[in-house]
């Protein structure tokens, strides 16, 4: 007779898709604190650790490294879509939303830029995407007269800037060069923070 692991009566529920979108969105968590403190070259098993889940669940979530940097680029994308749609939201404060994602994803940006390398996406057609999809969180809160709004590619050029700015080992580090070039440009940035609902 075989024995089972558990009687029926104390046999964990299985969680299902919620288990699915818990342990997902604790991957995403897991893999921006550690490429922002190891960068892209962390074992993925750091990243399934941190996480508190197993590297079969990673990779069931994520076939590859550059998928899970995408995915983290991709929550800091709607991030600043959700701080958008906000009502009273104004063009300083996202820009502090935006800047907080400028310095906490300088350690896997490049990945966009990548070749590909085999992978299942087209990095610099996503990184395109993602780019449009920032503009037009920003560009729906940009009031006549700014000094980002003289000109149509004005916004997205000085959005480039301030990411080539953003530099630095430690997190303080790059924030203070992104805000030195947000004021070098002559744009007011508000409270450097992420967007919390």
């Amino acid at each position: 007779m075989t024995q089972r692991p558990f009687p029926d009566a104390r046999r964990p529920a299985n969680a299902g898709p919620k288990a699915a979108a818990r342990n997902r969105a604790a991957l995403v968590s897991a893999a921006r604190e550690i490429y922002t403190e190891s960068g892209l070259e962390t074992p993925l098993s750091a990243i399934a650790r941190r996480a508190g889940v197993g590297q079969g669940v990673l990779y069931r979530h994520f076939p590859d490294r550059a998928a899970l940097a995408v995915a983290v680029l991709e929550e800091n994308v709607r991030q600043i879509e959700r701080a958008a749609a906000v009502p009273g939201a104004d063009i300083a404060g996202l820009l502090g939303v935006l800047t907080w994602h400028q310095a906490e994803s300088t350690a896997f940006v490049g990945v966009l830029h990548a070749d590909g390398g085999g992978s299942h996406f087209d990095p610099p057609a996503y990184a395109l995407t993602l780019s449009q999809r920032v503009e037009q969180a920003l560009r729906k809160h940009l009031p006549d007269g700014h000094r980002l709004a003289a000109r149509p590619d004005d916004l997205m050029l000085a959005v480039g800037m301030v990411s080539g700015a953003v530099a630095g080992r430690t997190r303080e580090q790059r924030e203070s060069r992104a805000l030195a070039a947000w004021r070098l440009l002559g744009v007011e940035v508000g409270p450097v923070r992420p967007f919390e609902e």
